[in-house]
């Protein structure tokens, strides 16, 4: 039953608790206690709203930061992570394969924001060896929900 709270939850985090219950074959009382269960054993780590920003007329910009570091001794790269992660700027850090290590995720007001966050706060870390930031232009899709307007046929109209 977990995995289904689970599954349901992910895609509709305002939860129905009548609507699970039915989807489940089981009654209100005990999802919602499922449900707190998994929010106590911190399986359910929070809830979030995704927001179009961009339609609720509010300017920001999103990049993707991928940081090149050296690893600190017995402790890898979680360190340099945590000390990432605290800077309030930063919505996520990611420990990625390739020729990066970390992925770091952010938002600012101007690409000038963004990009002195870059050179003042993370480059000057000691650990960290190279930088190569990437601003969104346009999200499509985020977190499984289309952002756009899906667009018509692309056939032209042909009349007699």
């Amino acid at each position: 039953m977990r995995k289904q709270i689970l599954k349901y939850i992910e895609k509709k985090s305002k939860v129905d608790l009548g609507e699970l219950a039915v989807l489940l074959g089981t009654d209100e009382v005990t999802v919602a206690n499922e449900i707190a269960a998994m929010e106590n054993e911190k399986i359910i780590c929070g809830y979030h709203t995704l927001i179009d920003w961009d339609k609720a007329g509010v300017e920001s910009v999103s990049a993707l930061i991928e940081v090149r570091v050296t690893p600190q001794r017995n402790q890898g790269f979680d360190r340099i992570a945590e000390r990432i992660y605290n800077y309030p700027e930063v919505n996520a850090v990611y420990l990625i394969s390739g020729g990066y290590d970390l992925l770091v995720t952010l938002e600012g007001k101007t690409l000038k924001e963004i990009s002195l966050f870059v050179s003042e706060k993370l480059s000057p870390i000691e650990a960290v060896v190279g930088t190569a930031t990437h601003f969104i232009m346009k999200k499509y899709k985020d977190h499984g929900t289309i952002l756009v307007k899906k667009s018509g046929s692309e056939r032209m109209l042909v009349t007699p």
